[in-house]
């Protein structure tokens, strides 16, 4: 039993989300915040990367994405790209959002 939480705490630790404080997009800071709210709602654990601290993190966030016009946020389980802001409330509405962060 114990082996199987912290494996499940393990896997949310390594849950992150791409975000920018830097943006002129009212709609990208509404998703970001949107995905925060919930996320901290469901008690995940996450990390936020800020790709507005260095521009090597926006190509990274691009790259592993598979997505080179990918705008933030994109969420990912460790190397795993889970998808961005659309596909998130798409988890949310269907209640599959540990689903789609691969915790489950």
């Amino acid at each position: 039993m114990i082996v199987s939480v912290l494996r499940v705490r393990a896997a949310e630790m390594s849950v992150r989300v791409y975000y920018t404080t830097v943006t002129g997009s009212r709609e990208v800071k509404s998703q970001q915040s949107e995905v925060t709210r919930v996320m901290d709602g469901k008690g995940i654990k996450y990390e936020m990367i800020d790709i507005a601290q260095n521009s090597s993190l926006k190509e990274e966030m691009r790259t592993k994405s598979g997505n080179p016009q990918a705008l933030p946020p994109q969420i990912f389980n460790g190397e795993q790209h889970c998808g961005g802001y659309e596909d998130f409330v798409e988890a949310v509405e269907t209640s599959d959002v540990r689903k789609f962060l691969k915790l489950d």
